[in-house]
């Protein structure tokens, strides 16, 4: 697949303005500010294409990249607790009608932060994912600000914290240094031909 192929092609703010799902789907998830935008500009290799902002909460829409024929969705970030009531329940709306719509999900790359142990928001989407039979791996973003030590211990501490999730793929990754960029790529192209 060429990455560099990637292009924007639209945001969608309610489920039913959805488009049909013709071709296969790669899904990306995660709480705000956990450093999707930054994962798929890597991704695709360009500084800006999906919107990095430093406010929490800014993608509130469903976003598809197309990458060579297959379509890359870049999900609103979940757990940002300055958004609206109306908001939350759009949102709701929004990402339950993605996942039920009968989408040919291929994957979703679920992110957490590395540095952290995974938030409720977190669990309760990888519980879902579990629940819908989704196929899903994790992403830890922001390994870089982990010192080597502390990089260790979160590394064996996040084997723990994702022990009850069976044989799930758990990639630590850095936006910066492009750590876990290739086995990313790799669990992406995995889920294409399965």
């Amino acid at each position: 697949m060429n990455y560099n192929k990637a292009i924007f092609e639209r945001a969608y703010g309610i489920s039913n303005q959805l488009p049909p799902s013709n071709e296969c789907e790669i899904a990306f998830a995660g709480r705000s500010n956990v450093g999707k935008s930054s994962l798929l500009n890597k991704l695709f290799n360009r500084k800006s294409l999906a919107r990095v902002s430093s406010v929490p909460g800014k993608t509130i829409t469903i976003n598809f990249y197309d990458v060579d024929g297959v379509k890359f969705v870049d999900l609103p970030g979940y757990g940002y607790a300055k958004i609206s009531k109306q908001e939350k329940e759009r949102f709701g709306e929004l990402m339950e009608g993605y996942f039920k719509s009968n989408r040919n999900i291929k994957l979703v790359v679920q992110l957490v932060d590395m540095r952290h142990k995974p938030s409720e928001d977190d669990c309760a989407m990888i519980s879902f994912m579990m629940e819908m039979n989704i196929p899903f791996i994790i992403v830890m973003t922001k390994a870089d600000k982990l010192k080597k030590k502390e990089f260790e211990k979160r590394l064996e501490e996040s084997k723990k914290e994702f022990e009850q999730l069976g044989e799930v793929v758990a990639i630590p990754f850095s936006s910066q240094s492009g750590l876990g960029l290739d086995k990313v790529k790799s669990e992406i192209e995995k889920a294409l031909n399965d």
